[in-house]
């Protein structure tokens, strides 16, 4: 960094303490003691003479012993005890206090192992349970609701913690001691300490953040975290003690749809014993499957229980490829001739070694040029819900069973094979998702020589199509003899990058960096790589790249300029040279074996053994660190600036050395074999760690959470185990820095160690940071655990079980609440308990008094969404950018005066703190966002503050669904000369500082809608047209409007995350009828002519549905453009429109329900969203047709005048037929009489047979009398007519 300190020969300094001090640089590895003064005095004088014969460096020693298998002698360790004690503190030790180091133990419980010891279950069941019912129904006197269903999660979290689970060594340095004291101190129980956690008011806090799913088309792109408070719960075995022996806490593990990868963060509230943060990777496995046994099995294949030393002992490392982010399961394969692979669902906190279930048949022929057989699974890769394998040339596919993204069982029965007619030489993996689907890339070799396979995974389902579309890449470039080596795909400019092998009879063989465009079918040569690697001793090369920074300007002090700066400054040696064309070259081949893109920055790199990097795909800086005779194998990336580097081994017993590079600067790092690593692996072994043996083998290496892990393969007395081990980055620079850099000083009559720090800053602040949740896009909901009244504060199964529903109801409010009609409230839980919330006093009450029912007090105010969380001093995981958005905060630097000598304090001056230490914002993206960068000089505190803001600039990026098509991009923020030099001490270890790197976002952030505003609507509708009606049968969810009244709508824009939800003022949207129906069950979808004449003013067929006063209309006047000023709509229902001549189905007037679609797509320029709303829109009162309702009229007048006029013609023949009737029954009453009298008269002619002389004139006389009076009646009534038709 800087010339003159490394350059410059050390003389004589004046002490603080006065006297002079004569400093020297001495060697890591002859550090002794101040008991050991003789020693090095001699040392010292023959290091004296040296110098002084016109070096004017110090003599070095060989360098320190590289890793192996044999561990530093007694000699070694004792002096690396002494350098122990100096990095703990600048000045002696005082006592230490004993501390104990605790962690947390997290693992997943079903219901039926919850208070069981040594229990855990894998996270495979993924739908509720329906248990709960007994459990809410005796909640009488609770604010929950009797009606609504509570389920319960499948799994409970059960979170312990341990301390000291090894021997813990404290090193003490007293004032009256020269020697070290080693003080062993035996681990305590880890059941006692739990036991004292809680007693002294321990709550663990759990945050369960759920990542967004792949295919945004099916399920909605959120970032949802739900906190919970941890729930005590005695154990269930027995126990003497009167309270508790053993116990633990539980908190519900949720599941949501369309998530299958969860990230578990355990923290403490605060109280009792300090037990820093820690992260869980908690992922779902549908790759299992539940037997009839109870027992789970893998569906791929079948488990191995014995780790042989052959799978893993000296054998090659191997890199882990899956989708970022997304893949619940690794599986990683590389085991020698068995066609076995690690599988794991916890980041390989632990795994299983599966034998898979596939053929293993070889099918080489004449084109397809196989050497020999082997039963090695080379390739493996993990999506989402897929799994790939390469065995020789066949390719592989198992999809597993997953409800929660697929809501069916899609998982595959077997491994299936694909490509079966290819030769498949290697698969590719495509690191990051995008359009809703995964990808995965075969290469091809034998007759589909230059071609590329390119998969795509959507929803489980895979298939592949031959890239390039028309002709092979050979055919493309115009060779004869190709072969792709390497292939990435960027997915933001849908471009598949490749490397490409060309023999040429003439030239030889080189290679060529070849881009295909996936939408135009087109082939362009971006760079040919050059023969040989190029000569670096030669020459001096600095590159540069435009920066932003703040500078003086010509006028204001804080005037922001664009200043080139370099982006490195080496003291010795090249660290990187521009390819140019015109530098000179070794006679060591170039030798690419394979290509890496970062979508991030736009970084490219070519590997081999060489790395080049480019950040536009066309010109490339060749970093010189690296040893032109080492070959890279595989290289991962943090993608938060962090790449590390494995390289190959002739041997297999041989270690690949480990190589670091920050991105944005051109220093590699070695990380082993180094010195750093010795002295590192010397504390491990004095502190009796498990992690780290003799013998062991690097599985693979990977980044998990921006942290750099190896899987290592241990062999400890002939037991071998898989570790998990952190490598510790920021320790092995810092050690390589102190071993390199350090003096010792004479003060008075003994020695002292002091160490040089090339960081241009002692201390680092980040501030005046925003509220992280406009930016992250991150919903939190937070719950906690049901009150139990018992005394001692345990829970049992019920109020765990309430706790598991509770959880369960709060998710299901969130995933409900995305409806088109807004609330009164903008917040989910507000419907639940807003017909509670006037109780909450009288719930608190019974449960001051112990009078809850079944013991259990609910507080509605644990049940909520958090929308202010606050900024915790570091930059944020990621930024969301809408248009013209901005993100803005400080960096604090206090500059370092000095480095070796202790002189007085003083303050600089302006000029000297301005060129002590330089900020620089490096965009990833300079077209799409730039940055201000304001410089403010504290001289009291010797010290700069910088304001850095970072603004969109409108112009990369179209218009968007919420979370949809994002623009990835970077920022990094850095301080000159800070690059492996500037680390932070913390509770965690030393920590990087200087170099800052943010992905951000460009487009329409996650989390924000467009709602129908229906209570404003209401309100405003009846304030304008006087009167509102609702329908006869009213629904709450979704009132009615009348056709006849003039419909003035108005929307809300609402932040899910941040809470807030203001009228969609100020912005113009389009509003279209694209459905509708009679009914609910009738809606029909239009077609897009429908859409058009329905709703466009231009219409001339008669079929608009509706129209406005507003003259505004699109670019090209198919629509109108409707703003929340508009005039209103006014409904027609024209004649060829679909809601014309409505049949009305009761005696009420016609309803129908309209599908509307409001967006502001093209018409609003103020946002880079998409708001697409689509809503049911419920009128009623349609008119009638003309022909429908002249045919109704003609209808009715002719039935009422039919009505009417059979009522006169009743009435007029009614006393005609009063009187036929009387007739009538006279006549049968007549005749009736007649006949009694006749059948009486010849009874009685039979009684008087005997008297027939005496009885014969009576009866003469008597028949004659009745014919009279017959003959009299029959004239009466005639006379009686006569008389009625005169009057």
């Amino acid at each position: 960094m800087e010339k003159g300190r490394e350059k410059g020969v050390w003389g004589q300094k004046v002490s603080r303490f006065g006297g002079k001090v004569r400093t020297e640089k001495v060697l890591t590895d002859k550090i002794a003691p101040s008991w050991n003064e003789k020693k090095v005095q001699s040392e010292e004088k023959a290091r004296s003479e040296g110098k002084a014969s016109g070096s004017s460096h110090v003599a070095r020693c060989p360098a320190m012993r590289p890793a192996g298998p044999s561990w530093p002698k007694l000699r070694i360790m004792r002096s690396l005890w002494a350098l122990l004690a100096v990095l703990l503190a600048s000045w002696r030790l005082w006592a230490i206090q004993d501390i104990p180091e605790c962690t947390w133990q997290v693992v997943l419980n079903k219901f039926e192992r919850v208070g069981k010891n040594g229990m855990s279950d894998r996270f495979f069941d993924q739908e509720p349970l329906e248990t709960l019912d007994s459990v809410f129904t005796p909640l009488v006197d609770a604010p929950t609701d009797q009606g609504e269903k509570y389920l319960s999660f499948p799994y409970y979290l059960k979170i312990n913690y341990s301390c000291n689970g090894e021997t813990l060594v404290t090193l003490r340095i007293q004032e009256d001691s020269q020697y070290p004291t080693r003080h062993v101190v035996g681990a305590q129980s880890s059941e006692a300490q739990v036991r004292k956690g809680h007693l002294t008011g321990l709550k663990p806090v759990v945050l369960v953040t759920f990542q967004s799913p792949v295919n945004f088309h099916h399920w909605k792109i959120e970032q949802l975290q739900i906190q919970m408070e941890a729930a005590p719960f005695r154990n269930k075995e027995q126990c003497i003690a009167d309270e508790i022996c053993v116990m633990s806490w539980y908190t519900p593990m949720p599941i949501k749809n369309g998530s299958v990868v969860m990230r578990v963060d355990v923290s403490s509230n605060g109280l009792g014993p300090f037990i820093p943060n820690k992260r869980f990777q908690v992922n779902i496995n549908g790759f299992l499957q539940r037997q009839q046994d109870n027992t789970l099995h893998f569906t791929v294949g079948n488990e191995i229980f014995s780790l042989i030393p052959r799978y893993f002992m000296n054998v090659s490392s191997r890199p882990l490829w899956h989708t970022v982010d997304q893949a619940p399961v690794l599986i990683l394969g590389g085991i020698p001739d068995e066609k076995s692979v690690l599988l794991t669902d916890t980041s390989f906190t632990d795994s299983f070694l599966v034998e898979l279930n596939i053929d293993s048949c070889w099918v080489g022929s004449f084109y397809c040029p196989q050497a020999s057989f082997t039963a090695t699974i080379y390739d493996a890769i993990a999506t989402e819900s897929t799994l790939f394998i390469r065995q020789n040339q066949l390719v592989y596919y198992f999809t597993g069973t997953y409800l929660t993204l697929h809501e069916s069982n899609r998982g595959s029965g077997s491994w299936v094979r694909v490509l079966a007619n290819e030769c498949i030489k290697r698969l590719c993996p495509v690191h990051f998702h995008s359009n809703g689907s995964e990808y995965v890339m075969a290469l091809t070799t034998g007759k589909r020589e230059g071609y590329v396979h390119f998969g795509t995974i959507t929803d489980g389902h895979v298939s592949f199509k031959l890239l390039p579309k028309q002709r092979s890449v050979c055919e493309g470039i115009q060779v004869v003899n190709c072969s792709i080596t390497w292939a990435v795909f960027d997915a933001g400019d849908y471009n598949l990058l490749m490397l490409v092998e060309i023999q040429d009879p003439t030239t030889g063989k080189y290679f060529q960096v070849v881009s295909y465009d996936l939408v135009s079918d087109n082939l362009v040569i971006l760079y040919t790589i050059p023969e040989f690697i190029p000569d670096g001793r030669k020459g001096r090369q600095r590159g540069s790249q435009r920066w932003m920074r703040a500078r003086r300007g010509p006028d204001d002090p804080s005037l922001t300029a664009v200043s080139t700066l370099p982006l490195s400054r080496t003291a010795r040696g090249l660290q990187f040279l521009m390819i140019l064309g015109t530098e000179s070259y070794t006679n060591f081949p170039m030798v690419p074996k394979g290509m890496f893109y970062n979508p991030y920055n736009n970084l490219l790199f070519i590997w081999g053994n060489f790395l080049l990097q480019s950040y536009n795909k066309e010109n490339f800086i060749y970093l010189a660190d690296f040893p032109k005779e080492q070959s890279i194998k595989y290289l991962v990336n943090s993608f938060h600036g962090d790449t590390a580097i494995v390289t190959e081994t002739e041997e297999p017993a041989v270690s690949p050395q480990i190589w670091y590079l920050l991105e944005g600067s051109y220093r590699m790092y070695k990380l082993f074999p180094s010195k750093g690593w010795e002295v590192y692996i010397s504390l491990q072994v004095m502190q009796q760690s498990s992690l780290y043996t003799s013998s062991e083998t690097m599985v693979t290496l990977f980044y998990e959470d921006r942290k750099l892990y190896q899987l290592v393969y241990l062999m400890n007395e002939k037991q071998g185990r898989l570790v998990k081990r952190l490598v510790p980055v920021e320790q092995l620079l810092m050690y390589e820095q102190l071993g390199n850099h350090y003096l010792l000083k004479r003060q008075g009559n003994h020695l002292t160690l002091s160490f040089t720090s090339f960081c241009p800053f002692t201390v680092m602040r980040l501030r005046d940071l925003p509220n992280p949740q406009i930016y992250t896009r991150q919903e939190r909901y937070q719950a906690r655990p049901p009150r139990v009244l018992e005394p001692s504060g345990f829970h049992d199964e019920n109020s765990l079980a309430v706790y598991q529903g509770l959880v369960y109801y709060l998710l299901y409010l969130h995933s409900k609440y995305h409806k088109p009609y807004a609330d009164p409230v903008h917040d989910p839980t507000w419907r639940w308990w807003k017909n509670k919330k006037l109780d909450q006093d009288y719930y608190f009450y019974l449960a001051s008094n112990l009078r809850s029912a079944s013991n259990v007090y609910i507080e509605m105010a644990s049940y909520e969404k958090i929308y202010d969380l606050k900024a915790e001093h570091e930059l944020p995981e990621r930024i969301f950018l809408d248009k013209g958005n901005s993100y803005a905060f400080s960096v604090f630097l206090t500059v370092r005066e000095h480095s070796f000598e202790f002189q007085p304090e003083r303050v600089l001056t302006t000029l000297e703190l301005r060129s002590k230490v330089d900020l620089g914002v490096v965009l990833a993206d300079p077209g799409c966002i730039e940055v201000v960068v304001k410089q403010k000089v504290l001289i009291n505190r010797n010290s700069v503050l910088f304001w850095v803001t970072l603004n969109d600039k409108r112009s990369c990026f179209d218009q968007g669904i919420s979370g949809h098509h994002l623009m990835k991009t970077s920022m990094l923020v850095k301080v000159v000369g800070a690059v492996g030099h500037c680390f932070q001490n913390t509770h965690r270890g030393p920590r990087m500082q200087g170099n800052l790197m943010v992905p951000v976002f460009i487009g329409c952030p996650p989390g924000k809608r467009l709602a129908f505003d229906i209570t404003y609507t209401l309100e405003y509708n009846r304030l304008q047209n006087k009167h509102y009606f609702d329908c006869v049968h009213i629904d709450p969810e979704m009132p009615c409007f009348l056709f006849r009244d003039i419909f003035y709508p108005f929307f809300l824009i609402q932040d899910l995350v941040t809470g807030e939800s203001g009228s969609f003022q100020g912005s113009s949207y389009v509003l279209t009828v694209v459905g509708g129906g009679p009914t609910i069950d009738t809606i029909k979808e239009y077609s897009e002519e429908e859409i058009y004449r329905f709703n466009s003013p231009l219409d001339k067929t008669n079929s608009l549905i509706w129209t406005t006063k507003n003259t505004t209309t699109t670019k090209d006047s198919a629509f109108n453009i409707m703003t929340h000023q508009s005039l209103g709509i006014e409904w027609l229902c024209l004649e060829n429109s679909p809601c014309h001549d409505t049949i009305p189905h009761t005696i009420f007037a016609p309803e129908f329900f309209f599908k509307v679609l409001v967006s502001n797509r093209g018409v609003d320029k103020s946002t880079y969203c998409d708001y697409q709303l689509i809503f049911l829109l419920h009128i009623h009162g349609l008119p009638l047709s003309a022909k429908r309702a002249l045919f109704i009229l003609m209808v009715s007048s002719s039935v009422f005048i039919g009505l009417v006029t059979l009522y006169i013609t009743f009435c007029l023949l009614l006393p005609l037929m009063v009187k036929a009737c009387s007739a009538l029954r006279w006549k049968i009453n007549n005749i009736i009489t007649s006949e009694s009298y006749y059948t009486y008269t010849a009874s009685s002619r039979v009684l008087s047979g005997t008297s027939g002389t005496r009885s014969r004139g009576s009866s003469s006389v008597s028949s004659g009398v009745s014919s009279k009076v017959v003959e009299g009646n029959q004239e009466a009534p005639e006379e009686t007519l006569k008389k009625q038709s005169i009057t």
